[in-house]
């Protein structure tokens, strides 16, 4: 019996290449840090991003989106490198948004989700830590440990709340 399934493969030695398989609305490879304060489960180190900083460089973003994204609350993020492993990603995540060189990470929990009328997929590497102190650091105007609790779907950026909710820190 044959089938007329298309499977998820991205492949150069396909002959020839088919770049038909990737969904109209592209897709994106990140990975995430969520950093949870010590005695305080809930508060979680959230930042609003500092537009002035190299964003394009270090988190894959534009200067219309930093300065679109630059009101609300976001997680230390960003899509991966080329040929980059999650795991790099988010030790230079903890470097270049941080300035950290050493957190103590667990992880990845892997999470798939498909949206928008292009049908855009993100595969999200959420890596988790934990932090008696929060950082500061210049790619961020404001960088804290805040209670997700109090926060509102409209106060998050880039739909950084789901990330949240897909790790049970946040019920919206």
């Amino acid at each position: 019996m044959t089938s007329n399934r298309t499977f998820t493969r991205f492949s150069v030695t396909v002959d020839p290449p088919r770049i038909d398989q990737i969904p109209e609305g592209g897709f994106c490879l990140s990975s995430f840090l969520v950093l949870s304060r010590v005695d305080a489960d809930n508060e979680i180190l959230l930042g609003k991003l500092n537009k002035e900083a190299p964003w394009e460089r270090i988190g894959a973003l534009d200067r219309n989106r930093a300065e679109r994204d630059s009101d609300g609350w976001m997680l230390p993020a960003s899509h991966l490198l080329f040929g980059e492993s999650p795991q790099d990603a988010a030790q230079r995540i903890l470097d270049e948004q941080l300035g950290l060189k050493t957190q103590r990470l667990e992880g990845p929990m892997i999470f798939s989700e498909m949206y928008g009328p292009k049908n855009h997929w993100d595969l999200e590497f959420v890596f988790l830590g934990k932090r008696i102190d929060p950082v500061s650091h210049s790619a961020w105007k404001e960088l804290r440990f805040v209670d997700v609790d109090k926060l509102r779907k409209e106060d998050f950026v880039r739909s950084h709340e789901d990330i949240l909710a897909h790790i049970g820190k946040w019920k919206g």
